[in-house]
Parts: structure tokens; C-alpha cells; sequence
């Protein structure tokens, strides 16, 4: 048995329910790991509002870490005692125990604690495809990073630095400024300050950034199509303020023949030989210090409300972590 945090239906932080549920044992191609701490993002909270719905009732939670207890049949990459972290669909993190596809769940360094395995891998991994696998990105080039202080955000500014590309962030607080240049931002705005837009114009005299990549969504989606130079690429990869509301083709070429996509992690790590590339990459990053992880937020799983009020208020920087 294990205990578990699911919803019966979508709403509020009021609809998640700890239940306790028999985990059982792998079949082939699974495993059964018992975690040590498990991640929370905002996907979670598109999930549990029913913006990406879902069939319900359903577990909760998109990325943990622990310890693999059992191995199904046909899985080679982990064995039992191993210790391991994942991002994977479907839901179900929030959990004690869970038995889930092995193909997405990683052997994790001994270097990298199970808090940081389960703050970095929707995180990280979402880095690196906005890095490695979106747009060609190169030293020298200019890019902004919405929410640069959260947990995307803070893995962005380091991945950027590490890698010699100028990241101009923006965050809604002057600390949030500091805490995102403190990790590799060459330059942070506050929104709250003024025109946001004028001032990254202003930071690339006039010309606009390379690639703007955009977790805000309906706040921030004009202003970021105003803020890429001739060519650039839109990345919009997330709808913390809400969906981005139709608008016309037509604007792209108006705007300097701009590019737009609208990318997911769980397209990029749906193979399993890609996503364990990916999960190296991102591994070597941090066990080299290029990249640290920042977990500012810690909550008791049976806290997870709690924990989603606070993310949602965007009172959190770095990353957050439930502890069964």
C-alpha cells in the first residue's frame, strides 16, 4: 500500500484527496519505485484545473526520485536497490509508491540527492529541449527567459551561462531580479516596473533577442512577439497566466517573419533511447556545477495543497519538492 494524491474532479486546490492505494507488482517493460521526494510544477496545476484534463479520478505529480523496489520483465537499464528519477507521463507522482513505465525513469548519480532528482527532471529536462532541441541556439545569441526566477527559469540562467548564450530574464519581483542574475541572467526585468518590452529593445539596441521562450502565456505572448528580432523564434511553452488566445498567422510575417512553436517535454522524451540521452546531458550539467539546484519550497506530501496555493500565488523561486 501506498499513499497517494488523487483527484475525483477538477477545481481547486480543495479537490485533492489522500488516499491509501495497493501498488502491486511491475509487469513487463515497468518498474516499482518508492520515492524519497517528488516534484511539483505547473503543469500539475493545469492538470488538477482540468486545462489539460484528464480521466478521472487521477493521481497527480509528473516527476520524482527514489528507489527502484522491483523490475518487470524485459528492463535492463535499472535493477532492483538502484536509485533513480524520472518526468513521465501519465500522472501519478504524488505518491509513497508507484509502479510506471521504466522507459522514461533514469538511473540517478550518487552525487545528486533524491530532493535535487525530483526538482530537476521536468525542469532540466525542459532546459535541455529548449536549448539542444528547438531552435538552433548558439554562443553569442540573445534570449529571454520569462519567470527567470522560478525552477525552469533558475536551471535556464545557469544552462545559458555555462554555454556562453546571453539570457535577459524577467520576474515580477527586484529579488526575483537579483536571484535570477545570481544564477546567469546577464540582465533582469522586473515587469512591474515599466515597459517591459521598451527596455529589452533597449538592452539589444533596438534589435530584439534571438529567442524568446515563454512559460507566462497569455500575460506576455503580445510582448514577446514585439521583443524578437526579424527571424526569431517564438517558444511558447507554457500558460501560467492562461492559454494564449487565438490570434492570426498573419502576424508572424507583419512582425519580421517571425517563427512560433508550441513544444511539450513528453514529445521529446517519448523514445526511450532520446530520453536517457537527454537525462546524461542534463546529469553531466549539474555533477560538473555547471548547473546547481535551488529548492526553496519544501511541503509534507500531505500538504500538497498548500504547497499548489503557494505555487500558484507565484510566491515560490527555484524549485519545490513534496516529502512522502
Amino acid at each position: 500500500m501506498a499513499k497517494t494524491v488523487v483527484i475525483d474532479e477538477h477545481g481547486g486546490p480543495e479537490v485533492f484527496r489522500l488516499v491509501e492505494r495497493e501498488v502491486g507488482a511491475p509487469g513487463p517493460g515497468e518498474v516499482r519505485i518508492r520515492h524519497e521526494a517528488c516534484g511539483l510544477n505547473f503543469i500539475d496545476v493545469y492538470q488538477r484545473t482540468g486545462l489539460y484534463p484528464l480521466e478521472l479520478p487521477h493521481a497527480l505529480g509528473m516527476e520524482a526520485a527514489g528507489l527502484i523496489e522491483a523490475v518487470g520483465e524485459g528492463v535492463t537499464h535499472l535493477k532492483e536497490g538502484d536509485r533513480a528519477a524520472y518526468a513521465a507521463a501519465p500522472p501519478g507522482a504524488y505518491a509513497e509508491a508507484r509502479v510506471m513505465s521504466a522507459a522514461q525513469v533514469c538511473p540517478l548519480p550518487d552525487s545528486i540527492s533524491f530532493e535535487e532528482g525530483a526538482a530537476m527532471m521536468l525542469k532540466g529536462l525542459t532546459t535541455h529541449y529548449l536549448f539542444r532541441r528547438t531552435t538552433p541556439i548558439s554562443k553569442g545569441d540573445t534570449v529571454l527567459f520569462h519567470a527567470a526566477a522560478g525552477g525552469v527559469g533558475l536551471i535556464a540562467c545557469q544552462w545559458a551561462r555555462s554555454e556562453g548564450i546571453t539570457l535577459i530574464g524577467t520576474a515580477g519581483t527586484d529579488e526575483k531580479c537579483a536571484l535570477a542574475l545570481e544564477h546567469g541572467a546577464a540582465q533582469c526585468i522586473n515587469y512591474r516596473s515599466g515597459d517591459w518590452v521598451e527596455q529589452v529593445r533597449d538592452l539589444t539596441d533596438g534589435a530584439g533577442v534571438d529567442v524568446v521562450m515563454d512559460a507566462v502565456g497569455a500575460d506576455t505572448f503580445e510582448g514577446s512577439l514585439d521583443s524578437l528580432k526579424p527571424l526569431g523564434m517564438m517558444i511558447s511553452f507554457g500558460n501560467a497566466s492562461g492559454p494564449v488566445p487565438p490570434f492570426s498567422v498573419g502576424v508572424l510575417g507583419q512582425k519580421g517573419s517571425l517563427k512560433i512553436t508550441r513544444p511539450t517535454l513528453f514529445t521529446h522524451i517519448s523514445d526511450h533511447e532520446t530520453c536517457q540521452r537527454m537525462a546524461a546531458d542534463l546529469f553531466g550539467k549539474v555533477t560538473s556545477g555547471d548547473v546547481t539546484l535551488r529548492i526553496d519550497q519544501r511541503f509534507p506530501l500531505e500538504d500538497v495543497a498548500e504547497a499548489h496555493r503557494v505555487l500558484e500565488a507565484r510566491k515560490t523561486t527555484g524549485s519545490t519538492v513534496l516529502i512522502p
